[in-house]
């Protein structure tokens, strides 16, 4: 089965007309993307855009073959205008299932927003789902196999694909493709990095695919290490990176803190931004967790780890330091980025980078900052990704 993605855009597309943001002014060439429109085999459009004839002539395909033109979702604006010889639009009813002399099927899948989804089957049995713009699938999909390409809004609703890799709906060797881009997602190699963390990539107006290639799709990243000064973005770039996927661990090393209210809100909002599906844990114990096999982990974060290490050592005392608590301490982080190497789990830890300013004022001070510097080369040695955050801007230094 071959599909042709005639536009990959957001309905109003990219750049939106009249925007002056930054990302629609920066989308030119083949990053500027019309609205999504998708034909398959050259019998079979889903949702029917403005131009879309042209677009099929620009990608060196013609529209005279098509048999079904299928709307996904409510479309805003003036009617689009039905191109000579093509059939009028219609959409199938949730749940029911239409069948093409071609040899495709199409059934319809209910969403969580206003629109449709459809699974196509192709006369060869290669299967891809489209999902329209905002939306998931409604509900918690019911288990079944793995589709071989899924298209869908990756950006807007991480949620829907974390959904559908719980059902075993997107899996491994499943090319996930990311569609209805607007100005909300970020622009250039920035949109790249963010979607292959996800396991899914974009591509320009006008390429075709083939439905069960899977040579595109992006390995994901097993170890990651976020750095990042205090307020950078860092925690909410690592929760990013794992928001397609279900049932993260998110192990908390902070803990809490008895009558210090401003901590506990802090703890507040980490909480609520998370994703539903995801557990806590508060805990500096690491090692077993890396240890056992189990959903992805996100570490947050590696800072707090240390002063609870250097807190058991008694690390911030000269005497203790010299006589003994070093060598203690270099024993657990051996530890730690020992069990970073040998793990099989998905793991994105958090820590601060700090030592670019003022130096501390106390000999403590001085020796944790040391410490986290050294904690931190240890780590990212062991990961494939490290990204350093600065002002809300992930900057690969490890891609």
């Amino acid at each position: 089965m071959e599909l042709t993605l005639l536009g990959t855009g957001a309905p109003e597309g990219l750049p939106s007309p009249g925007c002056p943001c930054a990302v629609c002014a920066t989308a030119l060439g083949d990053a500027a993307r019309a609205a999504t429109a998708l034909l398959v085999d050259g019998v079979l459009l889903l949702d029917l855009t403005p131009g879309a004839a042209f677009a099929a002539a620009r990608a060196g395909h013609s529209l005279a073959g098509v048999r079904q033109v299928l709307l996904s979702h409510p479309h805003d604006g003036p009617a689009v205008e039905v191109p000579a010889g093509l059939p009028q639009p219609g959409r199938v009813p949730d749940g029911r299932e239409l069948a093409l002399l071609t040899g495709h099927r199409v059934r319809a899948v209910a969403t969580d927003a206003p629109g449709t989804g459809y699974e196509v089957t192709g006369p060869d049995g290669d299967r891809l789902l489209y999902l329209p713009p905002g939306t998931a699938p409604a509900g918690s999909p019911a288990e079944q196999t793995a589709y071989e390409m899924v298209v869908a809004d990756v950006v807007g609703r991480p949620d829907g694909l974390a959904r559908l890799r719980a059902a075993g709906a997107v899996a491994p060797t499943t090319d996930v493709v990311a569609v209805h881009i607007g100005h909300g997602a970020p622009g250039g190699p920035e949109l790249v990095r963010r979607l292959a963390a996800a396991g899914a990539r974009a591509v320009p107006d006008g390429s075709t695919l083939a439905v069960g290639a899977y040579e595109d799709v992006p390995d994901l990243p097993r170890r990651t290490l976020i750095l990042g000064g205090a307020r950078s973005g860092k925690s909410v770039e690592a929760e990013r990176r794992l928001e397609a996927f279900p049932d993260v661990l998110y192990v908390a090393t902070g803990g809490t803190r008895g009558g210090d209210g401003e901590w506990a809100e802090r703890v507040r909002v980490h909480r609520e931004r998370r994703p539903g599906s995801w557990r806590t844990t508060e805990t500096c114990d690491l090692v077993p967790l890396l240890a056992e096999p189990g959903p992805p982990l996100l570490v947050d974060c590696l800072s707090l780890w240390l002063t609870q290490v250097m807190d058991d050592v008694n690390a911030w005392d000269d005497a203790e330091w010299a006589g003994g608590g070093e060598r203690s301490l270099r024993k657990r982080v051996t530890e730690l980025t020992d069990a970073v190497r040998g793990t099989r789990r998905t793991v994105v830890a958090v820590s601060n980078e700090v030592g670019s300013g003022i130096v501390p004022a106390t000999a403590s001070g001085r020796r944790y900052r040391d410490e986290l510097g050294r904690l931190n080369a240890a780590f990212a040695s062991e990961c494939e990704h490290v990204l350093l955050v600065v002002a809300g801007q992930a900057l690969p230094l490890r891609p």
